[in-house]
């Protein structure tokens, strides 16, 4: 990174605009700089999982995803760049279904929760699903990667198992979805 810059504020942004690579300037509210945004919460949320007591294998897993969605932003700014490709999305693939052998086979949905690193991930997955969307709506007016829908949609899956596997580790047990609670029209 041979431009960083000395300062950390601009004042280039004060009048709700910022550069995309290239030097364009758009809204701070454009779809683009929404799908950018989108990625970054979400690898903060990730971070915020890494943050907690977890087997060693998953925290080098989502150190990894941290750096590939890094790499997505910034892919995001720039059609010149291709960092996103086929081998990711297989790589997480094979994660997940190695991680996946190791869990009991769901018979229902599970509901959010499973202690504070499992709590934590799942906030991370609903994240990843908003910027998974936030790509798919400029994919429909901007030229974009198509292994990047692909990546976010295989990445939630996999931060879907990384739930249950934190909640594993934890000794916290799923709370099953029951669609009783529906049906008898109870409500709290």
């Amino acid at each position: 990174m041979s431009n960083r810059p000395t300062k950390i504020y601009t004042k280039t942004g004060d009048q709700g605009e910022t550069g995309l690579s290239g030097g364009k300037r758009v809204r701070k509210d454009c779809p683009e700089i929404q799908a950018i945004g989108d990625v970054d919460e979400l690898n903060t949320v990730i971070g915020m999982v890494i943050a907690h007591d977890m087997p060693k294998n998953l925290n080098k897993g989502l150190v990894q995803i941290q750096h590939h969605l890094f790499n997505l932003g910034a892919e995001l700014n720039s059609s010149k760049l291709k960092f996103i490709n086929a081998s990711m999305v297989k790589d997480l693939e094979q994660q997940l279904d190695a991680y996946n052998q190791s869990l009991p086979p769901l018979k229902n949905f599970i509901l959010p929760g499973g202690g504070q690193a499992a709590s934590t991930c799942h906030l991370a997955r609903a994240v990843c699903r908003r910027a998974e969307r936030s790509v798919v709506a400029i994919s429909q007016f901007e030229d974009i990667n198509p292994d990047i829908q692909i990546y976010l949609n295989r990445l939630s899956d996999f931060l879907f198992v990384a739930c249950r596997v934190l909640a594993k580790h934890a000794g916290q047990e799923e709370t099953l979805w029951s669609s009783e609670t529906l049906a008898k029209g109870v409500y709290y």
